[in-house]
């Protein structure tokens, strides 16, 4: 079976990082803490739920080897329904139907080359 990661609209899932994307992010405070929302981000992450797209968060902060992983998990599930309204799947795993991931610490490369996709060295 072949998964077109860029096919239509609402097949795969948008995977968006919580910390300096979706919230703001000025180091870590505890684990019920998430900063403010990031308005240009949250009226995306709303439209694409608006047009049926399947968006998730992604963060570290519901990594398995963490030990406060569901403290976390519980400070997102209210932080999500105050400032979007909805609770969105959470996770720290990406798998063959994530069609893009939009994060602040992420590099683009270009597929196959390992050459960055901004056309900067390292």
């Amino acid at each position: 079976m072949t998964v077109d990661l860029h096919g239509e609209k609402g097949k795969g899932w948008m995977g968006v990082d919580l910390d300096g994307t979706l919230a703001e992010y000025h180091g870590w405070v505890s684990s019920e803490h998430i900063g403010k929302p990031i308005p240009k981000m949250l009226e995306r992450v709303k439209s694409w739920i608006a047009e049926g797209r399947e968006v998730r968060i992604m963060t570290a902060r519901v990594a398995p080897t963490k030990e406060d992983a569901e403290i976390c998990r519980e400070a997102i599930v209210k932080w999500l329904e105050e400032h979007l309204g909805t609770i969105l799947p959470i996770t720290n795993e990406k798998d063959q139907l994530m069609r893009e991931l939009w994060d602040d610490r992420v590099v683009q490369v270009i597929p196959n080359t390992g050459e960055r996709a901004d056309g900067k060295e390292g």
